[in-house]
């Protein structure tokens, strides 16, 4: 008996992944450092069907059916580059190693360049939706070149979270694309997940209403145009008691939220393309704060506050849900735009209304919305910004006024809320005429000479600001 598929990594996610592959009718040949997990994994799950066993990388591959395809479930760095350098003497050309890590995306261009020179496929997939995902389908974006995903793709679509009858995967695009699109994926993840935590604090902080009343208030708004896999698990969180003590369980966990690293590579990368994803960088900056104790418990006693004490008016939980929805937009037309500068820098070919799909099921973001998202970008005329189709600018412009009480409430409150705030200023800056820019150039031509352009003429220009600040034409350094 030969297998379709090898999974070498045998923790809960490799384990899931490896027993969703059998599950769908697939031989699975199974590879674990220690020996001791393969065999708990056969032990309690032989049942989901065909498996072989394996001790030995070389008994792994020798066990493949040809294409070889072994997928690596390590941790991401080093331990990944340790599997591949193992792994590549024991494979022929036209063999498929996979990454199903969360592996950074320039980590992932270079494995695949430097096997492509062996003949060898490299294949980094993104996946998401959490260890029930990983068993019961998840949302996949693969990277890595066509005839890889020729062989490969059936398998991984078969396995994949499927909505209306389509699979929740497709080929991304070359080299590190699947990680790239996975990598902004996690960052929409952390705004979302922050601008929910900014609307609980502002429902309960400004008026007042416990985490059990809110549970139902978050089960009320998955029924509206935020439905959503996080807004529905916000509403468990928040209806849940803490059996030891009784209180609400948000009451018992540290307020410091932990982070794995890919919605800082998100911004970092952002910052790289220069596109605009404050809404996730404010997020991530959000989790670093809530982490320094130490300087938020000296904070508490020697900075003052001066909050305003006014009370919220009875529209104000609602106009916390618009807010909430418009907040949430900003979040994946930030994160979509960020996939067209990546596309034209990395010159990769994202369709983003398929990615739009692969994201409505099986992921942590999916979203009601997202298959207007998909609607949006499979128009004739695809939006340069998501903002700009007309369903969306539609929508924020009704939620437009509740948004800006909100964040004018918030301040007077003093209730932190940066990405509420960060989105809006966002949105703000893409409407406006002239943005202050202009100044911030003026000043940078003095102190630097980096010359500036004229509204009223083409060219480049330099003011002599040491001499009789006249002006001539220069060399652009923009």
């Amino acid at each position: 008996m030969s297998a379709q598929i090898g999974v070498t990594g045998l923790a809960v996610m490799g384990a899931n992944l490896a027993r969703n592959l059998a599950r769908n009718g697939f031989t699975v040949a199974l590879h674990n450092r220690s020996v001791a997990k393969t065999d708990a994994l056969l032990e309690k799950h032989s049942g989901d069907g065909e498996f072989i066993r394996t001790e030995t990388l070389q008994e792994l591959v020798d066990s493949l059916e040809k294409p070889r395809r072994v997928l690596i479930m390590v941790k991401a760095g080093g331990p990944v580059d340790s599997v591949i350098d193992q792994l590549v003497p024991l494979l022929e050309p036209g063999d498929i190693v996979i990454d199903g890590g969360n592996s950074h995306f320039q980590d992932t261009r270079r494995r695949e360049a430097a096997l492509a020179k062996k003949d060898l496929h490299f294949v980094g997939i993104g996946v998401s939706g959490g260890e029930e995902g990983a068993l019961n389908g998840p949302s996949i974006m693969p990277g890595g070149s066509k005839e890889s995903y020729a062989a490969l793709g059936p398998l991984l679509e078969k396995i994949s979270a499927h909505v209306d009858g389509k699979p929740c995967c497709a080929w991304i695009g070359t080299d590190g694309a699947g990680h790239f699109v996975k990598m902004v994926h996690n960052g929409i993840e952390y705004a979302d997940m922050q601008v929910i935590g900014e609307a609980f604090d502002l429902l309960r902080s400004g008026a007042g209403i416990e985490p059990a009343e809110q549970a139902k208030i978050f089960t009320e708004w998955n029924q509206t145009e935020l439905a959503s896999f996080l807004i529905e698990i916000t509403a468990e969180v928040l209806g849940h008691t803490d059996a030891r003590t009784g209180k609400p369980f948000v009451d018992v966990v540290v307020d410091a939220a932990g982070q794995k690293g890919t919605g800082r590579w998100t911004v970092i990368s952002a910052l790289e393309l220069g596109s605009p994803t404050s809404g996730i960088a404010e997020s991530v900056f959000a989790r670093a704060l809530s982490s320094q104790a130490a300087q938020r418990a000296e904070a508490q006693e020697k900075l003052a506050g001066h909050e305003e004490k006014i009370a919220v008016g009875e529209g104000f939980v609602d106009d916390v849900r618009q807010a909430l929805f418009a907040s949430k937009l900003v979040s994946y037309a930030q994160g979509l735009d960020m996939l067209t500068g990546a596309a034209k820098e990395y010159s990769w070919d994202l369709r983003l209304d398929e990615i739009a799909g692969l994201w409505r099921g099986g992921c942590i973001i999916r979203a009601e919305l997202l298959k207007d998202i998909t609607k949006a970008y499979s128009a004739q005329e695809e939006p340069a910004n998501l903002l700009f189709a007309p369903a969306f600018s539609e929508a924020i412009a009704g939620a437009l006024p509740a948004w800006r009480r909100v964040v004018a409430t918030a301040v007077q409150l003093g209730i932190p809320v940066p990405v509420f705030s960060s989105s809006l200023a966002y949105y703000d800056g893409l409407r406006r005429k002239r943005l202050p820019a202009a100044l911030t150039q003026g000043l940078r031509d003095l102190f630097g000479a980096h010359t500036y352009h004229r509204v009223d003429d083409d060219g480049t220009f330099h003011t002599l600001w040491g001499e009789d600040k006249s002006e001539i034409v220069a060399e652009d350094t923009h």
